[in-house]
């Protein structure tokens, strides 16, 4: 519910502040007061798009502030919380409009953008006028106005979540076929390297083992000839024979030499040991560099063939094994392909037969809702002067989407036998807004909390249809808030609350303000309303009669 609205610096306004209550709320005044200019800096703190020359002459910015109260269970609470903004039991919109133009707008004291702001007003108010575009006059919004009547969030729910499921089917087979086409493309490549790849069976760092028992057996041959040679210098005919003859000799004389010969003896026999070992050493050497004739071929064969491998795919040697693996997978996708289709093939087809049934039946309710709907609102329009008038609302088909797949158009006919056409253009001004109102009395009759908004819904009407329009806007407030701007006396005189708005000129500056009207003052003002700028006694009888009715 709308709880106020203070405007600074906005066209003609200065200053205003205003407070509104529950229930039905009229705004009076001559033409050209200023009413409209309420109705814009509403519109422009709500975040819709209007008029850009909002800023009162010589004032550098112009201000509107809105504050609404907002019950636990209203809708612009999941709003908010979408956008991540506090809620609380008192919802404060704010916002600020430069003279060149710049925007700034506060949520509960928060910045927020005008797409947030115009989330919330569809929350919050609902404007009708004879040239709305936001509310029912237009066609867009023709089938969830239908759903809303009829009670069908749930069905309509549960039509959204299988279109989701149909949607996230469909991506999922479509990515699963374009994998598919990707690796089909290259299954004979896949067969081919994963053969070559297993025959080869390459492994990690048997390209750096290979290389280094090639560069051994490689130089094997050049230095073999040579350890071979020392090997026999050193051995028994050799070094090591000749050592032993000399132990011999100096060992068949020591005992005459008196000791002279005990220290190099000594020494012979370590340098024995250490021969010894120098030849064990060159034995191992020598079985090492002992290698087949063909090994070396055969590691070259294998140490090229890894390389080449690593090449053609562009990976490193070690790489190949992990490389492997990766067009197996790939190969095993491939061959695994077809019952992976299969499976997404019927998960897609439950997933569309899920929101055929779930369409239907929401078609189905919509069509049932759609002949009690018009029957309300044929039974609100005899009161108000159009008992000849037929309304009808029509469900085509429409290409299927989250909403399900109907398209939904309220027609009418103005007179029996005239041809029926879409609502805002067959009416004139004044039926088309009693069409309105009947389709809202019957819309609001299980709505709470939402702040409607009739700007000059009574053009065009007078006298018992005035008053029937007006007694159709007491009965829409008595579950809501109502603000109504009119030139009607019959509405102003069912008003609740009652404000006229009125120009005046303060050292050569024009400007507009709000009075509320205490009972005496309404009946001069709903007197003027009637005789026009001369009040007579008349017209003040006239008016009493209206606010006493």
């Amino acid at each position: 519910m709308l709880r106020g609205l203070d405007i600074s610096d906005m066209l003609i306004i200065d200053r205003l502040e205003l407070q509104f209550q529950p229930g039905l709320n009229v705004l009076t005044g001559e033409t050209g007061a200023g009413k409209s200019i309420l109705l814009d800096s509403l519109g422009f703190v709500l975040g819709w798009r209007g008029r850009a020359d909002l800023v009162r002459q010589g004032a550098a910015q112009g201000e509107v502030t809105a504050w609404f109260d907002l019950p636990d269970d209203h809708p612009a609470r999941a709003v908010l919380d979408e956008a991540g903004l506090p809620a609380e039991d008192e919802l404060i919109l704010r916002r600020i409009n430069t003279v060149d133009g710049r925007k700034t707008a506060w949520v509960n004291d928060r910045r927020c953008s005008g797409e947030v702001l115009r989330a919330l007003s569809d929350t919050l108010i609902e404007l009708h006028g004879q040239h709305d575009d936001r509310g029912l006059l237009n066609p867009r919004g023709h089938r969830v106005i239908l759903d809303e009547f009829a009670g069908l969030d749930a069905a309509r729910s549960k039509t959204r979540k299988a279109w989701r499921a149909m949607g996230q089917a469909r991506k999922a087979m479509a990515a699963a076929e374009a994998a598919m086409a990707a690796i089909r493309d290259e299954g004979d490549f896949l067969r081919h390297a994963v053969a070559e790849l297993d025959t080869l069976d390459p492994q990690p760092g048997e390209e750096a083992e290979l290389d280094t028992r090639r560069r051994l057996m490689q130089g094997a041959e050049r230095i073999r000839e040579d350890v071979q040679r020392a090997h026999q210098i050193l051995g028994h005919d050799g070094a090591e024979g000749a050592m032993s003859d000399a132990i011999r000799w100096l060992d068949g004389v020591a005992d005459k030499a008196e000791g002279q010969l005990d220290a190099p003896l000594a020494a012979l026999a370590r340098a024995m040991v250490e021969l010894d070992e120098a030849t064990d050493g060159i034995v191992s050497a020598l079985d090492h560099l002992t290698f087949d004739p063909t090994e070396l071929e055969d590691t070259e064969e294998r140490l090229f063939a890894i390389r080449g491998l690593a090449r053609k795919h562009d990976v490193s040697p070690d790489d190949l094994a992990t490389f492997a693996d990766g067009l197996r997978a790939k190969l095993s996708a491939l061959d695994a392909g077809d019952a992976d289709l299969g499976r997404l093939q019927l998960a897609l087809a439950e997933a569309e037969a899920a929101y055929d049934t779930a369409a239907e039946k929401l078609g189905a309710a919509r069509r049932k809702s759609a002949k009690a709907l018009d029957k309300a609102v044929m039974a609100e329009l005899a009161p108000l002067k159009m008992e000849r008038a037929i309304f009808e609302t029509q469900i085509t088909a429409d290409e299927p989407g989250p909403d399900g797949r109907d398209a939904v158009a309220f027609t009418v006919a103005t007179n029996p036998g005239a041809p029926s056409g879409p609502l805002n253009k067959i009416a004139s001004g004044g039926e088309l807004s009693r069409f309105l109102l009947a389709l809202k009395v019957c819309l609001t009759r299980e709505q709470s909390g939402l702040t409607m908004i009739f700007d000059e819904i009574d053009r065009g009407v007078g006298g018992a249809t005035a008053d029937a329009v007006g007694r159709r806007l007491s009965q829409i407030a008595q579950t809501g808030q109502v603000l109504v701007v009119t030139h009607s006396p019959q509405v102003a005189a069912l008003g609740a609350h009652h404000w006229r708005v009125e120009k005046q000129v303060l050292r050569g500056m024009t400007t507009s303000q709000v009075v509320p009207l205490a009972a005496p003052e309404r009946v001069d003002e709903i007197a003027r309303m009637l005789a026009g700028d001369t009040i007579t006694d008349e017209a003040r009888g006239a008016a009493r009669a209206l606010l006493s009715g």
